[in-house]
C-alpha cells in the first residue's frame, strides 16, 4: 500500500519546527524586582517598581535621560526651543512613531501632538474625562506643582506642541523626563471612553516603548515582548520577564541558581559573601535617594521641633548604615545626598547623642512618650531592610524613654495609609529622585502644597515653601542652590523628618548580561541589554 503524505499534517509539522527554531533562538531575560506594579498607567502611582514595569518598558516621554545620567536628551521630541522670557517651550515631535495595540484596539495613526496634550491635560484639567478615572489623584503632577506651573499645552500642528508656563521654571525639562509625563495614546483613550472601559487605560496599556506587555499575573510576574516597531530600534532581547520576588534573600538565591538574570536591591550581606570566582557581577553607583523617618508633625508631642530633634539624636544612623546597609550607604543630614548640587555642607544636623536627646525631652516637658511607626515589609532602593531599620530605631528610642510600636504592612497597604492626614504616628519611608533635580526632594516631599499627598510629615512651613518655590524659577544652578541651602537649614532646625541614609544604587546580574546601565535614579531599563542566545531552548 502506498502511503500518501497528508498536506495538512506536513504543514503542521513545518510550522511546529519553525516555532521550535524560533523558540530556541529567542533571547529571554528574567529580571527579579522587589515588588510588582501598582498599575500600568504610571501617572497615578509613585513606586519605582511600577515605573520599571510601565513607563520604562512600555512608554516614552518628550525628553529622556541619557543612560546612566540625569542629562536631558531627545525622546519623542527631537528638538525644542525656549522663548527669551523662559515661558514658552516649543517641542518638535519625532515623526513615524507607532503606538502598540491590543486585542481590541489597532491604532489608525502615528504619535502626534494630540497625544501630548491629552497626556498632560488629563492630570491637570478637571473637565478632562480622564481626570477622575484614577480617583483624581496625580501625585507627581501635583507634587511637582505642575498645575500652577503650566498655563497651556497647545497643539500647533501634528508634529509641534507648545508648553506655556505661568512663570519661568528651571525644572520643566527634567520634570517632563519623569515617569508621570509618559505619553499615552489619545486615540486609544477616546476609544475606551466610548466603550465605557476607561480603566483599561491602566490595565491594558498601549504605549510607544521598547516592549509590549504580553502577560500579567498580579504580584507574580509580568511578561513582555520586544517591540519590533520601536523608534529607537528593536531591543536585542526578544522577551523580558519580571519575576516579582519581594524577599531579597530569595532574589539572590534565584540569581545564583540562574533563575534570574538581573536582580534589584540585592542584600549587601550576600554580596559580601560571594566567592572570588562567582559568575555574578555587582554594579554599584551613588544613589540619588534618601531613607527617612517622617513624623506626624500635627500629633503631640511630635508637633514640637525639640521633641523631633530629640528622636533624631537618639537614632544611631551610622550603626544602621553598618548593620542594615552593610556599609553601602552614607548617613544623611538633609533630604538631598552629598553629591547632588545644592547640598548644604557644614550643617551639623542632630548627631547621635542620647544624653542630649534626653535633655531636650526634659526641657520640652516630656518624660515619656510613645511613637507608632508604620513600616513597609519589603526592601526599597533606599532601605534594603525597613523592618530591621525600624527595629534598631525602636531600641534607640527606648534608651531615651520613648516606646516605639512597629506596625508593618505589605507595600500596597502601607501606601494607602501613610499619606492620610488623619494618620497616627510616624512613617519609615524614603525617596529616590526621578529627575536628578533637588526640587523633587524639596517640593514633592516637604512643600505645603503636597501635605496629605507626598508630604508624609504633614508639615507646612511657609518660609521653607517660599524658598523652594522661588528657587525653581531661577535660571542657574548657582542661584537656585542658594535658596535650597537656606531651606535645608530650616529643615535641620525644624526636623520634620529624621533623614537616615543615602543608599548606593546596586544591581546584581549574571556575567553574561551585557549593556545594562545602573541608573542613578533607581530605574531598571532593558532596551540596551543583551544576553547570549540559547540554542538549546
Amino acid at each position: 500500500m502506498t502511503v500518501r503524505p497528508n498536506p495538512a499534517l506536513l504543514a503542521l509539522v513545518a510550522i511546529t519546527a519553525l516555532g521550535m527554531a524560533a523558540t530556541a533562538e529567542a533571547k529571554t531575560l528574567v529580571f527579579c524586582p522587589a515588588g510588582g506594579p501598582e498599575g500600568f498607567d504610571p501617572a497615578p502611582f509613585t513606586l519605582g517598581t511600577t515605573f520599571d514595569a510601565s513607563s520604562q518598558a512600555l512608554y516614552d516621554r518628550l525628553v529622556t535621560f541619557k543612560p546612566g545620567t540625569t542629562e536631558i536628551a531627545p525622546g519623542l521630541a527631537t528638538s525644542w526651543e525656549v522663548s527669551p522670557d523662559g515661558l514658552d517651550y516649543t517641542f518638535h515631535l519625532r515623526p513615524g512613531v507607532r503606538f502598540q495595540g491590543t486585542a481590541d484596539f489597532t491604532p489608525s495613526r502615528d504619535l502626534n501632538a494630540d497625544d501630548v496634550v491629552f497626556s498632560l491635560e488629563r492630570q491637570w484639567k478637571e473637565d478632562n474625562p480622564y481626570f477622575d478615572y484614577a480617583g483624581g489623584i496625580w501625585p507627581y503632577f501635583t507634587g511637582m506643582s505642575m498645575g500652577s506651573m503650566l498655563r497651556a499645552v497647545r497643539k500647533v500642528d501634528d508634529e509641534t506642541v507648545v508648553v506655556t508656563l505661568n512663570r519661568p521654571d528651571a525644572t520643566l525639562l527634567p520634570d517632563l523626563a519623569m515617569d508621570f509625563a509618559s505619553i499615552l495614546s489619545a486615540e486609544y483613550a477616546g476609544a475606551l471612553l466610548k466603550s465605557g472601559a476607561r480603566d483599561k487605560l491602566n490595565t491594558e496599556p498601549v504605549g510607544t516603548g521598547p516592549f509590549r506587555r504580553t502577560g500579567y499575573e498580579e504580584d507574580v510576574l509580568v511578561r513582555y515582548a520586544a517591540n519590533p516597531d520601536y523608534w529607537g530600534g528593536k531591543p536585542a532581547i526578544d522577551e523580558l520577564v519580571f519575576d516579582i520576588t519581594p524577599d531579597a534573600t530569595v532574589r539572590m538565591e534565584k540569581l545564583k541558581a540562574g533563575d534570574c538574570d538581573v536582580i534589584a536591591d540585592p542584600p549587601a550581606s550576600a554580596l559580601a559573601a560571594l566567592p572570588a570566582d562567582t559568575p555574578i557581577v555587582v554594579e554599584q553607583r551613588p544613589g540619588a535617594n534618601v531613607a527617612y523617618l517622617a513624623f506626624n508633625t500635627t500629633e503631640a508631642p511630635f508637633d514640637q521641633a525639640a521633641v523631633r530633634k530629640a528622636v533624631a539624636m537618639a537614632i544611631d544612623k551610622q550603626a544602621i548604615v553598618e548593620r542594615v546597609y552593610d556599609g553601602a550607604a552614607v548617613t544623611a543630614t538633609t533630604p538631598v545626598p552629598p553629591d547632588m548640587w545644592s547640598y548644604a555642607e557644614g550643617l551639623a544636623g542632630d548627631p547621635h547623642n542620647p544624653e542630649a536627646a534626653r535633655k531636650l525631652l526634659a526641657d520640652a516637658g516630656v518624660s515619656k512618650a510613645s511613637l507608632r511607626i508604620l513600616v513597609p515589609e519589603v526592601a526599597r532602593p533606599y532601605d534594603p531592610d525597613p523592618v530591621a531599620t525600624a527595629g534598631m530605631i525602636r531600641d534607640d528610642l527606648a534608651a531615651i524613654g520613648i516606646k516605639a510600636e512597629i506596625v508593618t504592612d505589605k507595600l500596597d497597604g502601607f501606601l494607602d495609609k501613610v499619606a492620610d492626614p488623619e494618620r497616627q504616628g510616624a512613617v519609615l519611608s524614603g525617596w529616590s529622585s526621578d529627575n536628578g533635580d533637588p526640587a523633587g526632594f524639596f517640593s514633592t516631599l516637604l512643600d505645603c502644597d503636597t501635605v496629605g499627598i507626598t508630604n508624609l510629615a504633614l508639615w507646612c512651613d511657609a518660609r521653607f515653601s517660599k524658598l523652594i518655590q522661588e528657587a525653581r524659577a531661577l535660571p542657574t544652578q548657582e542661584a537656585r542652590s542658594a535658596g535650597y541651602k537656606q531651606a535645608q537649614a530650616i529643615f535641620v532646625d525644624e526636623a520634620p523628618w529624621v533623614a537616615i541614609a543615602h543608599a548606593m544604587e546596586t544591581v546584581a546580574l549574571n556575567k553574561d548580561v551585557t549593556g545594562f546601565v545602573v541608573d542613578p535614579l533607581g530605574r531598571h531599563r532593558f532596551d540596551t541589554v543583551d544576553i547570549p542566545g540559547d540554542p538549546g531552548g
